[in-house]
């Protein structure tokens, strides 16, 4: 997510400056503000001088392009203008602001460059790429991308000549690949029906797509026909008993659902042997996690032990599997906003309702649980609150009642009750400031002399309003 590595030293207490909506001069003034609470990328600030008087707190993205370090309206030359409702509090602002801000923090200096920097993505339109086949997971077909939102991209399949068969995925998504790995590891592949070519379109470099770790698959390792336990692709709120099909180079493997394959192998699908998808025979008993028997298994409740008798086959060894838990931060009932994997060109608003380790349980506000997806901790379809408003993607609410009612009524489990109710955030219409001066208007600015402030010297623009 844009800012991830250096979003530092944003907390609580730290001022900046901001527009001033709460004045009748015809232009655009700003006054310094605190951070009285973060929500991703969202602070809900409080103007300085309102003590602990929050009628006038107001929420804004922290990264949006009217957020500046303290001393930017000096150097800029734009007024600084205490808020009308607190103007009669004192009479030199000057004096108050020197003693409220020596010693605070500040925004780093070059914080909106680092953040436009952020936000500058390799992958362009135009770029060809290996991508997983929507309507067959088990091979990969040529796709051109179309557009780049926030580091996610929109993936035509080659042949589609109206452009319409897309396919949206992150630009680090195990599911995207260079032109040529198909053939490198051994993976299905659809060949395009195109023979050349489009005018302006060129392989995406390899170096641009996220790494896997590199295996030692010479010693023990994965064999055709052993039996694990998987997220299922096609159903994200299940964990099933699934098999090894395929043992492929560079450590993929592709994997089958027991119980639902088809007969040609054709909804096999890859994941590589680090991944967070797979798991070991009994994670799910462990866990206390419910995991989905193969279809038509009259055995219930579902034995391993027994199942893998029956079947003759073994458990892939524990010790292959992916054990990193990076200490993540999450925690039950925490808001954000996620990708539904099930219709990907879509942002929600979430949920944490579960933490099993590095998974996460994702429950889609306002959905049934059955909805719920399982998504690793480091996935890159999970995103802070505020990320839709920074990059421009459109935010899908919570379901409203409406089409609450008309999903599945017969929803299998119980709607859990919900521990946080979604209360959504103050519209931000204080920051729609009009910017354009009226006529003839003029006025002229006190200038204080220059003081030591936290962020080196600066000068403050203060007007008193009449």
């Amino acid at each position: 997510a844009p800012m991830g590595t250096c979003w530092g030293d944003i907390a609580e207490g730290v001022r900046v400056e901001v527009p001033n909506t709460d004045c009748s001069l015809p232009t655009k003034v700003f006054w310094i503000a605190g951070i009285v609470k973060l929500a991703g990328y969202n602070a809900l600030l409080r103007y300085e001088g309102f003590e602990n008087d929050s009628s006038l707190d107001f929420w804004c993205n922290i990264c949006g392009s009217d957020i500046h370090p303290v001393g930017w309206c000096a150097t800029s030359g734009k007024p600084l203008v205490p808020p009308r409702t607190i103007q009669h509090k004192y009479t030199n602002w000057k004096a108050f602001l020197v003693k409220r801000l020596t010693g605070a923090k500040t925004l780093p200096p070059d914080f909106s460059q680092k953040v436009s920097e952020s936000m500058q993505y390799p992958f362009k339109t135009s770029m060809r790429v290996e991508v997983v086949d929507k309507t067959h997971l088990c091979r990969t077909r040529v796709a051109v991308v179309e557009n780049v939102i926030g580091g996610r991209l929109r993936l035509v399949y080659e042949e589609s000549e109206d452009k319409t068969d897309d396919f949206w995925c992150h630009m680090y998504s195990p599911l995207i690949h260079h032109i040529g790995w198909s053939r490198s590891i051994g993976h299905r592949f659809k060949r395009s029906d195109i023979t050349k070519k489009q005018d302006g379109h060129f392989d995406a470099p390899p170096h641009l797509f996220m790494k896997v770790k590199e295996v030692d698959a010479a010693g023990e390792w994965f064999k055709e026909g052993m039996k694990l336990e998987a997220i299922d692709p096609l159903n994200l709120s299940a964990i099933c008993v699934a098999t090894i099909r395929k043992v492929l180079a560079d450590g993929y493997l592709m994997i089958g659902i027991d119980g639902s394959e088809a007969a040609d192998g054709s909804d096999w699908f890859c994941y590589h042997a680090t991944s967070p998808s797979i798991f070991p025979v009994g994670f799910c008993e462990i866990n206390m996690i419910e995991l989905t028997p193969p279809r038509g298994y009259a055995k219930l409740p579902f034995k391993w032990f027994d199942y893998l008798r029956e079947t003759d086959s073994i458990a892939a060894p524990v010790k292959l599997f992916n054990k990193e838990v990076p200490n993540h931060g999450f925690h039950v009932g925490m808001k954000l906003e996620a990708v539904d994997l099930m219709e990907p060109r879509l942002v929600c608003v979430a949920t944490v309702t579960r933490i099993i380790h590095r998974l996460l349980r994702i429950h889609f506000d306002g959905w049934e649980d059955e909805y719920d997806q399982w998504v690793d901790c480091e996935s890159p379809d999970l995103y802070p609150v505020g990320w839709c408003q920074l990059t421009g993607y459109q935010l899908q609410p919570p379901a409203p009642q409406s089409s609450r009612d008309s999903q599945s009524s017969s929803s299998k489990q119980k709607k859990k009750a919900k521990s946080q109710q979604y209360k959504g955030h103050k519209k931000m219409t204080s920051l729609q400031l009009k910017e354009e001066l009226l006529d003839g208007e003029e006025y002229s600015f006190l200038q204080g002399a220059s003081d030591q402030e936290s962020n080196g010297s600066a000068s403050y623009y203060i007007k008193q309003e009449p």
